[in-house]
Formats: structure tokens, sequence, C-alpha cells
């Protein structure tokens, strides 16, 4: 078998065997395959796809190029969530110790953020001490006795998807949805978990910028679970704002804390209560969405959520009295407020834009080696609908200089619009594929 008959194959439209995948993903993992020749498959596939059965066997060929990570040794459903990425997007810090306080274990793996996605693990790195380097042995230790785990990817899973994405990313073939499926679902079954909640963001601040493109991203990726034997649903939800209010590392642990201790409403708790009622349904721990919604409020109403919290910090050694102390959290010395200047009403709040505010602040990068600001961020103080005075604060910007500040404001002055016509507030759940 030669990788040049397979990429003429492809270039020419026809179907890839298993066997002839699997040599592929050999050969990209122990470099037999010269990069020049990888990218070549990679845009063939880019302008002909992969059908059901090609991408199921791409992602089974990404998760097992590396180590699967067994669980089996921890009872339970072990479930996973996983979203595709936005702004503000801070529900797998109050989901996880959430679910966890309902009895099904979370087994956790959360890279670092690049652009304004920001990665759970610069979040929980914002914790003072918290450890996220977490080997396998302790990851199930840990899971054994707390059912949660919160931890950095394992450098041993899926070394074929970080050669792959690494030339993706310079060679235009990001956007191949057989390419982000596969990326998102090997590494998904390489950590273990038995079944998958998908939070599939469309809009201006998510990767899927319309409503059929996430669509399909997501009806690919329950295929591919089905068929490599996991329970899976995506959520389709909404990014055209971002989904909290607070968007930056140590902010978003503070949002989230907020949250647990049940005193934030709104967007953040009604997508983390949609997508852990699917959590708790694929779990086995409720029948209906109506059950899994009233266990989800009653462990936060009773404080069990947050208490899981505070038990996972002290497991990975952090600092847990910043649940009560947010001054122990990282702070910034600057800070500069957007003024409204005129009444209305907030019509359009894009993402995108806020989040290359955040970037600009510190809280986000541009390159993977870029150290963070972890106490920079933007708290966005008006949201879409809602009602403004001339001089009302819009949000408040944080970060180390007032240069960057003023820099940040640039952005986030852009993206609110205020318009004198009250405006339809967004659809935050668009669609569910199960």
């Amino acid at each position: 078998m030669k990788i040049l008959d397979l990429i003429i194959k492809k270039r020419d439209g026809y179907k890839l065997s298993k066997e002839e995948i699997d040599f592929f993903i050999k050969g990209v993992t122990d470099g037999s395959i010269p990069d020049y020749q990888t990218s070549a498959m990679l845009m063939a596939i880019y302008f002909n796809g992969l059908d059901s059965d090609e991408t199921t066997d791409l992602t089974l060929a990404m998760a097992n190029s590396g180590k699967i990570f067994d669980l089996s040794s921890v009872s339970g459903i072990k479930v996973d969530k996983h979203s595709t990425g936005g702004v503000a997007d801070t529900t797998t810090l109050i989901l996880a110790p959430l679910i966890a306080s309902l009895g099904l274990p979370v087994i956790k793996m959360s890279g670092k953020g690049l652009g304004f996605s920001g990665g759970t693990q610069d979040k929980l790195n914002s914790i003072p001490n918290f450890n996220v380097d977490i080997d396998e042995n302790h990851a199930i230790e840990y899971a054994k006795k707390s059912n949660i785990v919160l931890m950095s990817q394992n450098k041993d899973l899926t070394p074929a998807d970080k050669k792959l994405y690494e030339l993706r990313d310079v060679t235009g073939t990001v956007e191949s949805l057989p390419l982000i499926a596969s990326s998102i679902m090997s590494k998904k079954i390489s950590a273990g978990a038995d079944a998958i909640v998908l939070d599939v963001k469309c809009g201006s601040g998510a990767f899927m910028k319309n409503y059929d493109n996430a669509k399909a991203l997501a009806e690919i990726m329950v295929s591919i679970g089905k068929k490599c034997g996991r329970n899976v649903c995506a959520v389709i939800t909404d990014m055209s704002q971002p989904l909290g209010n607070y968007i930056g590392n140590s902010l978003e642990v503070i949002e989230a804390i907020e949250v647990l201790k049940g005193n934030v409403k709104g967007d953040l708790l009604d997508v983390t209560l949609e997508l852990g009622a699917n959590m708790l349904i694929l779990g086995k721990k409720a029948t209906t969405k109506e059950e899994a919604l009233k266990m989800l409020q009653e462990n936060i109403a009773n404080k069990k959520a947050l208490e899981k919290f505070r038990e996972l910090i002290i497991q990975q050694q952090g600092n847990p009295d910043i649940i009560d102390d947010y001054s122990l959290l990282p702070q910034t010395k600057e800070s500069f407020d957007i003024i409204s200047e005129k009444d209305g009403y907030v019509f359009e709040t894009k993402a995108s834009l806020i989040g290359r505010g955040s970037v600009e602040t510190g809280a986000g990068r541009t390159y993977k080696e870029q150290e963070l600001d972890y106490g920079a961020g933007i708290i966005i103080k008006k949201r879409i609908g809602d009602r403004v005075k001339k001089g009302d604060v819009l949000a408040t910007i944080y970060s180390s200089t007032e240069e960057k500040c003023i820099l940040a404001s640039k952005f986030v002055s852009e993206a609110i619009e205020i318009k004198s016509e009250k405006p339809n507030k967004p659809k935050l759940i668009l669609d569910t594929i199960a």
C-alpha cells in the first residue's frame, strides 16, 4: 500500500477502506508519511469529504493511535461533556461538580484556550495551586473517591490528531466537517467516557456561524458516537452573544461559583441545566428532562454542587478559600468602563468582537505558548434586549495596563449596538440531536 495511491483515490472522489485509513493514520503517527503528503490527503478530504463509514474509521484510527484511558474500574456510567467553544462558556466548571454531586462520575480532560475560546484548563490554573497535571492512576483514584476529576489533556492520547490538527491549521483545511468531527470524537473516545453530551455552539462567537453547519456537525458526531458504541447527544446552542457575563479566567471562575451559590440566573445557567439534564438521562440517573432538571436545581439550592466544587479544589491541591473570598484569585491593576452614549435597548452584542477584546486584555492567546494574565477580562453589564440610559455602564474591562484596557475597549464598544427599538432575545437552545 502506498500513500500516493490513496491520495489520488481520494482526490478522484472514491471511498477509502478501513485498512487504507488505518495505514494513513499509522504513517502520520510514526512519521513514515511526510507532512507534504499528509497535507495533500487533508486537502483531498477537504474537497471530496468523507462518508459516515470513512469518518468513523478515521475517528477510531486516531483514537487508537495512542493510549485509551481505561475507566472500567470506576463504577457507574462515566459521562463527559464537550463544547465546540465560544465566549464566556463556563459550563464545565458548573456542570462537572453539579453532575458529580448527583452520583455520576465525571472525568474530564481539557486543554488550553487559543484565541477568544477560553480553555477550561486556563480557568482552573487561575485558582491558586490547583493541579491539573493528573496522571491516569491518580485520576482513577480521585474519581472513585469523589466522582470528579478535571485535568489537562493526556499527552499520550490521540497523537495522530495532534499532528493532523497542526497541519490543518496551516493548510486551510480546518473547516472540513468530517475532520472537525473526527478530531473532537477521537479525543472523547480515547478519554474513556461511556456517554457524551456535545454542546455545539452556533453564532458570531462560535466556529460554526450558521445553524445548518452546526446541525451538520452535530449529526456527524452523534453518528460517530453511535457507531463507536458510545451514547451521544448534541445540543445546538446560541453564541451570538457571550454565554455568561464574565469573560476571562479568574472572572469565569467567580461567575461559576456564583451560579453554584444560586446567585446567578440567565443564559449561562439555562444552558448548563439543558446540558446537565441530557447528561443525567444518558447516565440513567433520570428518565425525563423534567425529572433531571428538578434534580439539578435541587443540588444548586441545597449547595451540594457547591460543596462538590470545594471538594474538587481541595482534592487537586487548590485553595478552597477562593469560594468565599474572590480577592484570593488573580486581580488586575487597571479597569475601564464602556459607557452608553444614548438611551435605547441593547440590540446586539457581537460575541466575536467581545472575544477579540478579551484577548487584547491578556485573557486569551494569539499563539500557543503565550502567557496569560489570569485576572484580565471583561464583565458585560447589559445583554441583548436590556433597556439602557445614556451614561449607563455597558461593560467593564480589566487588564494590567491602561493601554490594554483602551485597546480592548475599541472592540467591546464596536460589539455593543444600542437602538431605539427593543429586539427579540436570541433563542438559546436551537436544537437537540440524539
